[in-house]
C-alpha cells in the first residue's frame, strides 16, 4: 500500500457511491473503511475516506501532518478531549494529535492530508443544534462549516423541488449526501454518494425529494494540487 492511489486524477469528475461499496479492513481490528480518494499508503500524501468503528475499537495515538476534518455520521465518535455525537464537525489543523476510539461504535466522513499550512483553525462544532440561513437560490438553506481564501464547506439543505442554476466550479466541488437524493443532468445520488467536479466544470444540480449535502468548494485549484 505504499503507492495507492484512488480518484487521484482531478481533471476527471468522479461518483463514488459508497452505500455500493464493501467495507475494508484498516490496521486497526475493528475499525474498516471506504477508501473514496487517496495517494499514497497509511502516511498518505491525501485521503477521502468514509471509516466505521466497531463497538469497543480503537485507532493508535497519531499525528496529523496534513491536517484532519471529518463529520460525524452515525454513533459516538471519542479520543481524548471528548465525546462527539452524529451531526458533530470538527477540523484537527497540522500538528495535532490524538487516539480516538467509539465505545458504541460510530461512522465518519474523514479527510485527510488536505490542509493549507497557513490554515490553523480549531473546530468543533455540533451542527444539530444550529440554525441554518437562507442560501441564494429559493429553497436552499446554508450551515457555513469553514472558509479560508482558498476553500468553503459547509452543509446546504435542499427542500423538495428545489431546482438551482447552472454554475461553474472555479477551485471545483466536492459533495456527500447525507440525507435524500441529489440530482443533476448526469444522474441521481442517493443518501451516501460521494461527488468530486474539477476545476470548473459545470452542472444544473436540484432534488425533487429533498436532501441534505456536505459540500466543499474552492479547494480542486490545479496549483494547489500539481504536487500530489
Amino acid at each position: 500500500m505504499t503507492d495507492m492511489r484512488i480518484n487521484a486524477d482531478f481533471t476527471r469528475r468522479c461518483v463514488m457511491r459508497s452505500q455500493d461499496m464493501d467495507w475494508t479492513a484498516s490496521p486497526m481490528a475493528g475499525v474498516e473503511r471506504k477508501m473514496l480518494e487517496r495517494i499514497g499508503g497509511e502516511h498518505t500524501k491525501r485521503a477521502t475516506s468514509i471509516v466505521r468503528y466497531a463497538p469497543g475499537s480503537h485507532f493508535s495515538e497519531h499525528t496529523h501532518t496534513g491536517g484532519e476534518e471529518f463529520l460525524v455520521l452515525e454513533g459516538v465518535f471519542s479520543d481524548e478531549t471528548g465525546d462527539y455525537p452524529a451531526g458533530t464537525y470538527i477540523r484537527n489543523p497540522i500538528g495535532t494529535k490524538h487516539a480516538p476510539h467509539s465505545d458504541k461504535g460510530c461512522t465518519i466522513f474523514v479527510k485527510l492530508q488536505h490542509f493549507e499550512t497557513s490554515d490553523q483553525a480549531q473546530i468543533n462544532m455540533d451542527t444539530r443544534a444550529l440554525d441554518f440561513a437562507p442560501g441564494i437560490s429559493e429553497g436552499l438553506s446554508v450551515l457555513p462549516l469553514h472558509q479560508t481564501p482558498r476553500e468553503h464547506a459547509a452543509l446546504v439543505h435542499w427542500r423538495p423541488g428545489t431546482y438551482h442554476s447552472r454554475h461553474a466550479h472555479r477551485g471545483g466541488e466536492e459533495i456527500l449526501v447525507l440525507d435524500g437524493v441529489l440530482s443533476d443532468e448526469y444522474g441521481n445520488y442517493e443518501k451516501g454518494t460521494w461527488l468530486r467536479n474539477p476545476h470548473m466544470s459545470s452542472h444544473r444540480p436540484y432534488s425533487e425529494q429533498g436532501c441534505l449535502i456536505y459540500v466543499k468548494t474552492g479547494h480542486l485549484m490545479p496549483d494547489y494540487l500539481a504536487g500530489l
